[in-house]
């Protein structure tokens, strides 16, 4: 009799930790997801300061520009962004690849996403030149030295 109390016992055990192991399973499944939107909500604030101080810093202030978040799917391929404008309204779209696209850590997916916006911002403060496909790789090299320098020159004050 002793030997199925204790089967009963060792049982109930097994089922125990079973389940408190589902449940850890399910929360820690939970708290990722919590912590994707939590990032994600983050990198919108982040993205929104950034675009303000760099705004101001290209002397841009008198455009209405605004950041969306992106999908890799919704850009061209082989890019992390990409920007419309239209320069009678002064107004521009800067999109910017999701931060749940990256696959790096939160802090460089934050610093990759500020220099998308430079480089954008960039893109934006050359509109005044003569653009053609033939120049095109020529521009995507200078503006991203451009905004590479920027940055690091902003860097090296903080």
């Amino acid at each position: 009799m002793q030997s199925r109390y204790v089967s009963l016992g060792c049982l109930f055990a097994v089922c125990s930790v079973a389940s408190a192991f589902a449940q850890t399973a399910t929360s820690e499944s939970r708290a990722t997801t919590v912590s994707q939107a939590e990032q994600s909500q983050i990198a919108q604030q982040y993205v929104s300061q950034r675009l303000a101080f760099w705004q101001q810093r290209l002397k841009l202030d008198e455009w209405k520009i605004s950041v969306v978040p992106a999908r890799r799917s919704e850009l061209k391929p082989n890019t992390l962004g990409g920007i419309r404008w239209d320069k009678t309204k002064k107004s521009a779209v800067i999109w910017v690849l999701d931060p749940a696209e990256y696959r790096t850590p939160f802090r460089e997916t934050l610093d990759d996403m500020e220099l998308t916006i430079v480089h954008e911002l960039v893109h934006l403060e050359l509109t005044s030149l003569p653009r053609s496909e033939a120049s095109r790789g020529n521009e995507e090299h200078a503006v991203n030295g451009i905004a590479e320098a920027l940055l690091g020159l902003n860097r090296e004050k903080q």
